[in-house]
């Protein structure tokens, strides 16, 4: 599928401000939530762990009950307590609306049996609909820094009654007029796919899109037994199929960002300390791979059934009591404030992570782990002030929060590396060797 980009879209200026979070830590770090109104606990505790970034579902049926009308309150109130507690919102522009939509049937994602829905806007009349209250919610909320998301996973069952690629892009670009109209600098992302549907995503980027859109969002999902680590090769094969369909200028500029992603602990899912480990090893991999936004999949568990594994993504239980997941966040955003990725140091075995940071400072730090078995390494380190050969422990921060050490040993860095992360500063005159 070839969509030629409508005459009065190539016309609209380019976001010139858009407001990308920069690829530091915690600038990116963020979390999807599930409520609207109250829940100021929730929030408090997200601030703590050092989120920075809220994902919320911006629902239209919600927002417009009648025609033409809008409700913004529950909106209005959810912003405001996320800029109280220096949280931006990523806010997702969904689903349908039955003001405007027929109801169709289409099978249940979860039994697999038929039920009633409504069909996702595809008919002139309802596209136009969701586009207008999608440039007055721009227009209404401009200025408050708020990343806008083109729908959610159309290419699997959130798109009804089956996905189709040429009836989302023809909504995506519809919204993205609307938005630019109301505010030329809004953050426009999308298409939010699950996965990384190859065909899918080529038939969007076709369309020419790509020259309107602030940057590209996925959602990284895949089977447990892949650790974030995974990710790497997606994003390099995205990134070549985003510059085959990118205008010129804007070629590998576009930033990718992973909106939604996250590992459950039900039953048949991991285990709580290795879900912790990945939610911290998703946000530093990520950012190796010039990710700069990391949207954590879930805030809270959704229920206690111990066989659903929809309720069991969350970093704290329903009633808000912290998982391994929460403390791990929370130690890497405290440990490693400030900072953006400089290199991977190599070790000689590539399921090893030893990445070097720096903050503004020019002061380096370290984060180092294993996806392999735990493990020592010994890497080579400079120094101006020539450290002395006598063994000298480095105090380190594990990623579960505890304290730990790592050696200077004989011009070596000697790291025992295992599946959680570990944090450390390396002394001021110390470097480590190319």
């Amino acid at each position: 599928m070839s969509m030629k980009m409508p005459a009065w879209l190539m016309c609209l200026p380019f976001a010139l401000s858009a407001q990308i979070p920069e690829p530091n830590l915690p600038a990116g770090v963020g979390v999807n939530i599930h409520f609207v109104k109250g829940h100021e606990r929730d929030l408090d505790m997200i601030a703590a762990a050092g989120f920075k970034f809220a994902r919320m579902d911006f629902t239209w049926a919600g927002i417009e009950r009648r025609r033409g009308e809008y409700d913004w309150s529950g909106y209005d109130e959810l912003t405001a307590n996320l800029e109280k507690r220096g949280l931006r919102a990523l806010y997702i522009l969904d689903y349908s609306n039955r003001l405007y939509e027929e109801e169709v049937t289409s099978p249940n994602p979860i039994t697999g049996q038929p039920h009633k829905t409504t069909a996702s806007p595809q008919r002139p009349e309802s596209v136009a609909a969701f586009a207008q209250w999608a440039g007055t919610a721009a227009r209404r909320f401009r200025g408050r820094n708020i990343i806008w998301e083109i729908w959610n996973e159309p290419n699997i069952h959130f798109w009804q009654p089956k996905p189709d690629v040429q009836q989302y892009t023809t909504l995506a670009l519809a919204t993205i007029q609307a938005i630019r109209a109301a505010d030329p600098h809004a953050t426009i992302v999308a298409p939010a796919t699950s996965e990384f549907p190859w065909a899918f995503l080529e038939a969007f980027f076709k369309s020419g899109v790509l020259e309107h859109l602030d940057a590209v969002s996925v959602h990284p999902y895949r089977n447990y037994a892949r650790a974030p680590e995974t990710v790497a090769p997606d994003y390099e094969k995205l990134r070549a199929l985003m510059d085959r369909y990118a205008p010129t200028p804007r070629q590998g500029k576009i930033p990718i960002l992973s909106g939604e992603w996250g590992y459950a602990t039900h039953t048949k899912g991991l285990p709580l300390e290795t879900q912790a480990q990945f939610a911290v090893r998703q946000q530093l991999v990520n950012l190796l791979c010039n990710v700069p936004l990391s949207i954590w999949y879930d805030w809270k568990n959704d229920g206690d059934d111990p066989d659903e594994r929809e309720h069991h993504f969350g970093t704290v239980l329903p009633d808000l009591t912290p998982k391994p997941a929460y403390t791990a966040i929370q130690t890497l955003t405290r440990e490693l404030a400030g900072c953006r990725i400089v290199r991977r140091v190599p070790t000689g075995n590539e399921h090893d992570f030893v990445i070097l940071l720096s903050d503004s400072q020019a002061r380096h730090k370290v984060a180092a782990w294993t996806i392999g078995e735990a493990q020592q390494v010994r890497l080579g380190i400079e120094s101006d002030a020539n450290l002395k050969p006598d063994d000298v422990t480095l105090p380190a921060i594990n990623g579960n929060g505890q304290p730990g050490q790592v050696r200077l040993q004989q011009g070596k860095l000697v790291l025992e590396l295992t599946p959680w992360p570990q944090y450390f500063a390396l002394p001021a005159s110390a470097r480590l060797s190319e």
